[in-house]
């Protein structure tokens, strides 16, 4: 998957919209789909051909870890540099390990609300 940012994107897309609850839309400009579950962002995807990158939630010690073994995540872009990464194309960087991302913001995301809130798993 290291080769094309296209790729990277499409497969956190489909990771996302293959979780219970997921909307997504265009609310902050037409360059960031932006991924929610209950109305809270797990995953922003930027649509710029010139920054083909995905943003997710992230632990923070698994955000260091995540930073410190791959040269293209870095500290999340237009949110919280301690609780989000965003990830690039480039070595590494695996379907698998895109997925798992995705999901793993996801649950951060539905851990955090309340019960009448959390989605039913399909």
């Amino acid at each position: 998957m290291s080769a094309g940012g296209d790729r990277l994107q499409d497969t956190a897309r489909q990771a996302a919209l293959a979780l219970p609850g997921v909307s997504h839309g265009y609310p902050f400009t037409p360059a960031l789909d932006v991924y929610k579950v209950a109305g809270k962002v797990f995953l922003i995807v930027t649509d710029d051909p010139d920054e083909q990158i995905i943003t997710v939630k992230c632990e923070p010690e698994h955000a260091r870890a995540h930073v410190h073994t791959h040269a293209s995540i870095t500290p999340g872009r237009y949110l919280d540099k301690r609780h989000w990464i965003s990830l690039g194309p480039g070595p590494g960087i695996t379907k698998r390990l895109v997925t798992d991302a995705v999901e793993d913001s996801y649950n951060l995301v539905v851990e955090r609300l309340p019960g009448r809130d959390r989605p039913l798993a399909g």
